[in-house]
């Protein structure tokens, strides 16, 4: 992500990009995650809540495994409205929550 533009992929695909990292760089990736998102392509999967945490529902699309297929939904923002009110999204997975009411 730290890359010259010429050098970075339309499309760049990372998996787990937290691990290893100390907690308080999290933070710092978030704002790297952002930053390039805004001319770049970025698929990112993680099971960090600290990571989710940083990111607003419109910035992320649930994957499910179900029946022997993969399932893509966005959160229902309307649903989470009033649960953003007292948690954080990282919170709000850990809880279940996401998976909750009507995905889109």
């Amino acid at each position: 992500l730290l890359q010259p533009d010429e050098y970075l992929s339309q499309t760049i695909v990372i998996d787990e990009p937290e691990l290893g990292l100390h907690p308080d760089a999290i933070h710092i990736l978030a704002g790297l995650i952002r930053s390039v998102s805004k001319s770049r392509q970025l698929i990112i999967s993680t099971q960090s809540v600290d990571l989710l945490s940083e990111f607003d529902p419109e910035d992320v699309i649930l994957v499910d495994y179900q029946n022997g297929k993969s399932t893509f939904k966005r959160p229902d923002l309307k649903f989470l409205e009033s649960w953003l009110k007292n948690y954080s999204l990282g919170e709000l997975w850990l809880k279940n929550v996401l998976s909750l009411g009507d995905l889109k």
